[in-house]
């Protein structure tokens, strides 16, 4: 059986994202924190002034489980993903359509731009992020357009070139006028492969002159200014932070990890779906004499197939009911030693990534 007391004294003091489940298995709520000791701990506190949708939640808790993350911001992203694919009953925000933004690079345009995007569309183009922070987003993006003269209209390019002229953006030096044919597509290209190599990962370069500015204006008492631009140091670090949570490659893949003593196995299947981890799976078994890391991974992926057929592979809305029937009819099939209950009600629920 699930021990409360005992499953708070495990949790970490780390950065995650708790999920607590009914009775019936159903996910009720999905949390962040920057500490999970800390956090989960509070629900469970008498002595916390809790509002009545808490006390109310709290009273329909039967068990929890929690992912832990490598930073705070990988917890914020996962709990986006884990929301909108669960929709838990008392979670009251992020059940809407709206997601963490993305920076979008029309790659397959003749003359690429940079946009802000709320959604991952496949073949559209290449994506960055998400990022938490929004206006993070759009000053990184002002900055690189700036920085590297990428055009911010919507003409299409080469088919309108010279039928307008200019926008004020090539007048103050911001935009190279690709739609008067004053750069070529390969000049241009250059432009957006230095973008596209600091949207990978090398901010080095524009954080030092950034710096590099900011001293420069602070030295001749123009602190306005340098204010400027210290803000936008902290929007591209902020931009700069990294996650593994959401991929940007959109494909489905599971991914199985495995520890034993010789006695015991525990099993943690990662789902990702449309590049977003969505859920996750863990099976304790007893691993008889002689198996293998490959028997055990070989055991629990026939069953998870199996599971799959009775719910939806990311878990939602699944009952213990569904897990024991199938579990009954593949050890019947295969003869296959696993502990239903003990998937269920093992020793940890906790799991990082």
């Amino acid at each position: 059986m699930f021990d409360l007391e005992d499953e708070l004294k495990k949790l970490p003091a780390k950065p995650g994202v708790y999920i607590m489940h009914d009775n019936t298995d159903t996910i009720i709520y999905v949390g962040k924190a920057v500490s999970l000791k800390n956090r989960v701990r509070q629900y469970f506190q008498s002595s916390r002034n809790h509002s009545s949708k808490i006390k109310k939640m709290v009273s329909h808790i039967a068990y929890f489980e929690y992912i832990i993350t490598d930073s705070e911001l990988e917890a914020l992203v996962l709990e986006c993903n884990l929301i909108k694919e669960h929709r838990p009953k008392y979670n009251t925000m992020l059940k809407d359509d709206k997601t963490y933004p993305f920076i979008k690079v029309t790659t397959g345009e003749a003359y690429p731009r940079v946009l802000f995007s709320r959604d991952m569309k496949h073949g559209a183009g290449r994506y960055f992020g998400p990022y938490t922070s929004a206006g993070a987003v759009k000053d990184t993006i002002e900055l690189l357009c700036k920085l590297y003269k990428i055009r911010t209209c919507s003409r299409n390019l080469p088919k309108d070139e010279g039928k307008q002229r200019p926008c004020l953006n090539y007048h103050i030096g911001q935009c190279s006028a690709p739609c008067q044919g004053y750069i070529s597509e390969i000049e241009y290209r250059k432009n957006v492969d230095s973008v596209l190599e600091f949207l990978n990962g090398n901010y080095d370069k524009i954080l030092k002159q950034l710096t590099a500015q900011m001293n420069d204006c602070a030295e001749k008492l123009e602190y306005e200014e340098a204010a400027r631009f210290r803000d936008l140091i902290q929007s591209v670090k902020q931009v700069a932070q990294k996650q593994k949570i959401t991929a940007d490659d959109e494909t489905d893949r599971d991914v199985v990890a495995c520890a034993s003593d010789g006695t015991d196995a525990v099993v943690q299947i990662f789902y990702i779906r449309s590049g977003k981890l969505l859920g996750r799976d863990h099976f304790h078994m007893s691993v008889a004499e002689g198996d293998t890391r490959s028997d055990i991974f070989k055991a629990v992926l026939r069953r998870n197939t199996l599971y799959s057929k009775c719910s939806n592979v990311t878990g939602r809305n699944r009952r213990r009911t569904d897990y024991q029937r199938v579990a009954r009819q593949y050890e019947k099939a295969q003869g296959v030693c696993c502990d239903t209950e003990k998937r269920h009600k093992g020793k940890t629920r906790g799991a990082g990534i």
